[in-house]
């Protein structure tokens, strides 16, 4: 148990103020929180971005690899630079990216241009191209419905978490709203690591001040007063852009207290669950559920949590309702903001019906360069599927039967002559590299499909792979979290799509 005076929540902060973990450091930060030397140790020995060390981290996600990261990282080493791996840097529109000791982003060598939007449309939910702006409007239309009329609002919309996990958004608030407890918070995630996306980056950098409002109206609806933005460690200039707006905001937050918290460099941390506990200054470890965060979540107390996109969203349902919301939708409610990268003329971020193609989506974005070999149609979890189903509608009941699904929406094209063994063993090793290695299925079993697929690169012997599906079981069934679950997917896509590529196993 830790001392009763011991402020475990400031650790991570402290560490990255001092330049991360270094004897010194450690004994400086035990000392100013009254947190035990070898649990601040533990604590920020576990994320990448408080190495004391400075370096350069060049992103080796699949987008990046596509583009040439690899020769990036070669001239960098040549001009004196340490450089370590990053798994993503949420810049695959501006693949090869890479962080400099500054924390400033270099896309191709240079600063990264403006992402590609839609233009201004106020009749898309979130609007990338708008103007963004103080607006308390929101709230006042939340509050003239009344907390039953938004959460009926919220349940004509259709709306399903944009994260990932596509849980519906009126039952969380709803469940929040019940809870006993008095004391309830706001998290927002927006520790983006999922290669292949990028669509919160857009978001906090356009839009700030419409997540300010969804917080608004979360707050006043489950009845919380505080609320936390949680930012991964790599976006400074998103960073930068959430404060200008705290401090700007005025009646549109309607009294709820706004903290911004970093993230370290681990993505692992977007999980829910793993979330809360690096906000409360521990290791970033998927926590069992039950219970579920929105009945024991931010330091034990009830919590409604949701991503960038999900609440985003919320200001247009509560000042248009939720059918107005719902309705451009063409086999799921709404829209999203799909993220294409990759072989495709102008990768951006583009907001369009739920169950859009992927030839639609690729003719938005101006086209594909020559003749795309596959495509990852919701990020690194969702494995890659065959051209052939460009035409398939990119939401969770098409893309299932195929073994995929839309995931956060983060959709890279691969171009022709693609390796798949290679692009597979490229998300083997992210998978392998962002286990907390909490639980064994997990940290045992990325390794092993690693491994597996590194003696197949070698040798071409299909029998390398012999155990693949019984490890996956292992995995889907043990793990603890979604991390585990959802590793194996590229190996076993390619498996079941480009057998040749495997050895015809």
């Amino acid at each position: 148990m830790l001392p009763k005076q011991a402020d475990r929540s400031a650790v991570l902060a402290a560490l990255a103020r001092r330049g991360g973990v270094s004897r010194d450091n450690v004994v400086a930060v035990s000392r100013e929180t009254g947190v035990p030397e070898a649990t601040v140790y533990g604590a920020g020995s576990f994320y990448g971005l408080l190495d004391p060390e400075p370096a350069v981290r060049v992103c080796v996600g699949l987008s990046c690899e596509l583009a040439g990261a690899g020769a990036l990282r070669r001239s960098l080493e040549a001009a004196g630079h340490r450089v370590v791996e990053a798994g993503c840097l949420a810049r695959c529109d501006g693949a090869p990216a890479a962080m400099m000791e500054d924390r400033t982003i270099r896309c191709g060598g240079g600063a990264p241009a403006p992402g590609r939007v839609l233009p201004d449309d106020p009749t898309l939910p979130i609007n990338l191209g708008g103007v963004d702006a103080v607006d308390g409007d929101p709230l006042a239309a939340a509050r003239a419905l009344g907390r039953e009329g938004l959460f009926d609002a919220l349940q004509a919309s259709g709306l399903r978490g944009r994260g990932g996990a596509g849980f519906p958004a009126a039952t969380k608030w709803r469940s929040v709203a019940s809870q006993d407890d008095p004391v309830r918070y706001i998290v927002i995630n927006a520790d983006e690591g999922e290669p292949g996306t990028f669509k919160d980056r857009e978001i906090l950098l356009r839009r700030p001040h419409r997540v300010l409002q969804g917080i608004g109206i979360a707050a006043w609806a489950v009845g919380a007063e505080q609320a936390w933005i949680y930012l991964r460690g790599e976006m400074m200039d998103a960073w930068a852009a959430l404060e200008a707006a705290i401090n700007e905001a005025g009646p549109e937050l309607g009294g709820v207290e706004v903290r911004l918290v970093a993230g370290h460099g681990a993505y692992i941390c977007g999980e829910e669950t793993a979330l809360l506990e690096s906000i409360e200054g521990k290791r970033g470890m998927p926590r069992l559920k039950p219970p579920f965060p929105t009945q024991s979540g931010l330091f034990g107390r009830p919590t409604l949590m949701h991503n960038v996109e999900t609440i985003a969203t919320v200001p247009f349902i509560a000042q248009r309702g939720g059918a107005s919301f719902a309705r451009p939708g063409l086999t799921e409610p709404g829209t999203r903001l799909y993220c294409i990268s990759g072989a495709v003329v102008s990768p951006g971020v583009y907001e369009l019906p739920c169950g859009v193609t992927l030839n639609r989506l690729i003719e938005v974005a101006g086209g594909a360069i020559g003749a795309p070999e596959a495509f990852v149609p919701g990020g690194a979890a969702t494995g890659f599927l065959p051209m052939t189903y460009a035409d398939v509608p990119l939401d969770h009941a098409s893309l299932r039967p195929l073994g995929a699904s839309p995931g956060s929406m983060g959709v890279v094209v691969l171009p022709g002559g693609t390796d798949l063994s290679v692009a597979a063993r490229v998300q083997l090793a992210f998978f392998e590299d962002e286990s907390c290695g909490q639980c064994a299925p997990c940290r045992l079993g990325t390794q092993a499909l690693r491994q597996a697929m590194d003696r197949f690169l070698t040798t071409g012997d299909a029998a390398s792979l012999a155990h693949v599906d019984a490890v996956a079981w292992e995995m889907e069934e043990g793990s603890i979290c979604g991390l585990g679950t959802a590793a194996p997917a590229p190996l076993r896509s390619v498996l079941r799509y480009w057998p040749e590529a495997l050895g015809g196993r």
